[in-house]
């Protein structure tokens, strides 16, 4: 770099804002970090105030400038990686929120969703969209919309709404917009966009209520990187507008932020879910349970020398439906242990988990089952059965969740993961990674930079900036990374697989009864 030293990832989540400085050797040198409060307005109905989203991300940015003892003016570029699915509504005249953000957790359209059953084309939407549009879908949430918010259909008639995901609304509260677009991969995450013929689906559309939403308030798709506009951010002291340059969904962000850009290459985030990511290549492949998603879309020349032609690069995506909702389970509701953090040790302390196989099926069972009238049980108890037996047991089952998304992946469509990159909460845990190394059978690569989305935006931006001309030139992950390695022998991993495949069977057979 010359005269502006550092680049800026944004990672706006579901829980909060963080925000990472690195320098030209792809070294963090500030990070930020500031909660968003999730409003919960009745059972099943959680929202964010936009506006504290925005304050948020823009303290996050403070926190970070200071921590990196730089200026805002030191700042060349900026990345932002966006939580997909809660969808943000605006004013295009005033930049100012017209309701709260509807998240991706909240459940209010359930009740769509099964009318959409009926839909003469409901069986062609995983195809067109990439994925099952369920209740965590910013298409449900705008079909609500229309139907209950005399405020959004006001700004929706009057040509002045719009919609899109939390990273386009920084850049409307914070900063200033070039236009209403989204990267592809964002725009895939409306629930709306025919991703195999690149253009909205405009019988869905129709479907759902919104013809009259696409001209102006749905964003353009543009590659991952461009020009989105600028951010103004501040220390407290000094400001600067600096470029946004790249735009791009949380999830994928964090597949490049870990180094997976290969065909085949996977990480693995453990969050409240647990997300399995896989770069699929440049071709879409047609799956009936996983999905297809957008990765990033990137130019085929020299980054400083773009043309107009850029390759798509898409990425599988599965999860279990609990993780860290369920250690919270454990905690408030089990009782299991007084702090997240003593069932690591917790787990340690017993050599197995005693015969004991939990299922944690909290709101049903993913990949490859696709079930969600399953619910958690524990088999195998016995008189000598601890809370440590269970601790360990549930460690398990996060191993045989993602075994089975894995196989899932190679039966479907080839491609076989070698080795799994981890990060999110669950990877803190030595015992939780050797766990799953054991139960999978291969190797758990944990990144001693555990900040991978957001260090994935500020890659990004390097990119689009020119300070590197290709994604080959990229910095590694920096300080290496911790390898844990299959220890349990082929024929005990298969055994404890057959049990808890049979286990499995069990709490489906019984969802069907209930």
């Amino acid at each position: 770099m010359t005269t502006l030293k550092y680049l800026l990832g944004l990672d706006q989540g579901t829980s909060g804002t963080k925000a990472y400085i690195m320098d030209e050797h792809g070294q963090r040198i500030g990070l930020g970090y500031v909660p968003t409060e999730l409003i919960r307005v009745q059972p099943g109905w959680i929202e964010q105030d936009p506006n504290a989203v925005a304050a948020g991300a823009a303290e996050a940015i403070g926190q970070a400038l200071r921590s990196a003892h730089c200026a805002p003016t030191d700042i060349r570029a900026i990345g932002i990686a966006s939580q997909r699915g809660t969808d943000f509504v605006w004013d295009a005249r005033t930049h100012q929120p017209i309701a709260n953000a509807i998240t991706w957790q909240d459940l209010r359209t359930q009740p769509i969703i099964e009318e959409l059953e009926a839909w003469s084309h409901a069986a062609d939407r995983r195809y067109r969209l990439g994925y099952f549009p369920g209740h965590w879908c910013a298409s449900m949430h705008l079909a609500w919309r229309v139907q209950n918010q005399p405020e959004f259909q006001a700004a929706l008639h009057s040509g002045h709404l719009r919609m899109g995901m939390s990273a386009a609304w920084l850049v409307a509260a914070l900063g200033q917009p070039c236009a209403h677009v989204h990267d592809y991969s964002l725009v895939q995450k409306t629930g709306l966009w025919d991703f195999r013929h690149e253009a909205y689906w405009a019988e869905w559309i129709d479907r759902l209520g919104l013809n009259s939403i696409v001209s102006a308030a749905l964003p353009r798709p543009v590659p991952t990187l461009y020009n989105f506009g600028t951010l103004h951010i501040s220390d407290g002291s000094q400001s600067a507008d600096v470029p946004v340059v790249a735009m791009i969904g949380d999830q994928q962000a964090a597949l490049f932020g870990h180094g997976c850009r290969v065909a085949g290459q996977a990480e693995c985030t453990h969050g409240t879910a647990t997300f399995v990511n896989v770069v699929a290549g440049h071709t879409p492949p047609d799956l009936d349970s996983l999905n297809v998603y957008h990765a990033w879309s990137l130019p085929t020349s020299n980054v400083q020398h773009p043309t107009t032609s850029y390759e798509h690069t898409y990425c599988l995506e599965a999860d279990t439906t609990v993780t860290g909702a369920a250690v919270r389970w454990m905690l408030e509701r089990g009782h299991f242990f007084e702090d997240e953090n003593e069932m690591d040790a917790l787990a340690a302390s017993v050599s197995d988990a005693g015969g004991v196989i939990f299922v944690p099926a909290f709101s049903g069972l993913n990949v490859p089952y696709n079930d969600h009238l399953a619910r958690a049980t524990i088999f195998g108890m016995a008189l000598g059965t601890d809370r440590a037996h269970i601790a360990r047991a549930f460690l398990e089952s996060i191993g045989f969740q993602v075994r089975a998304i894995l196989d899932t992946i190679d039966a479907q469509t080839g491609l076989r993961v070698r080795q799994l990159s981890i990060g999110g909460g669950l990877s803190n845990s030595d015992m939780a990674c050797q766990i799953q190394s054991d139960l999978i059978g291969i190797p758990i690569v944990r990144p001693t930079e555990s900040e991978t989305t957001a260090r994935g935006a500020a890659l990004l931006a390097g990119l689009g900036a020119g300070v590197w001309s290709d994604h080959d030139d990229l910095p590694p992950l920096p300080a290496g990374s911790t390898v844990f390695e299959p220890r349990l022998a082929v024929d005990q991993r298969e055994a404890a697989y057959a049990r808890w495949q049979r286990a499995v069977q069990h709490v489906r057979d019984l969802g069907e009864n209930l």
